[in-house]
């Protein structure tokens, strides 16, 4: 139980600065918005939700100018759909699944490359939680070792602290498969912990 302890413990939301969304880069690129009545309330949805939308992608990707480039074209997709979102929950819901999925569709694409890997790109700069920061990012390795739906739940769960059935939400999945999910990939980044670190199995 302390390894799982120790797992989410490193887990949990870290201080990744927000991505500076370039707001008169997207509002150039879609000339119609330029004086519409809506922007305002874009740029203000924009500075609230940017930390999370970076936050995620720069997590799963490990490579911030990509996860910046995602995180733009998130926003410009919310500008498109803007009216068909009903409340700031709706608002918060959208951008996460919709983070998600571009996320693993960028995934899944690059592995159809096998010329480029994620696996060659750099760490995300963040400040490490706090403890041994060679456990962190050892940690934080072994999680990107995962694959891309446990990755995603686990990412959700630790670094967004959403519950089990938000994320079912966001994923459009049973809450048991998020369990499931959770349950199995804490078991095996606990096993493969304790043989890193020399534990006798």
């Amino acid at each position: 139980m302390e390894r799982v302890g120790v797992v989410t413990r490193i887990l949990r939301p870290s201080p990744i600065p927000p991505a500076y969304i370039d707001l008169r880069r997207m509002l150039a690129a879609q000339s119609a918005m330029e004086r519409g009545p809506g922007s305002k309330v874009f740029a203000e949805l924009v500075r609230e939700h940017q930390s999370m939308v970076f936050s995620i992608a720069c997590h799963f990707l490990r490579d911030r100018s990509l996860a910046e480039e995602i995180a733009q074209d998130v926003f410009l997709q919310l500008y498109r759909n803007l009216e068909s979102l009903e409340s700031e929950a709706h608002v918060a819901f959208w951008l996460r699944r919709v983070t998600s999925n571009r996320c693993v569709d960028y995934v899944r694409r690059r592995q159809r490359r096998p010329e480029t890997s994620l696996d060659d790109g750099p760490e995300p700069r963040n400040v490490e939680a706090s403890g041994d920061p060679m456990l962190s990012r050892k940690l934080r390795a072994l999680v990107q070792s995962l694959p891309e739906k446990p990755r995603l739940v686990m990412i959700l769960r630790y670094q967004e602290d959403l519950m089990p059935e938000e994320i079912a939400r966001t994923l459009d999945m049973p809450v048991r498969s998020v369990k499931s999910i959770l349950h199995r990939s804490l078991a095996i980044l606990r096993e493969k912990m304790e043989r890193s670190m020399g534990d006798p199995r």
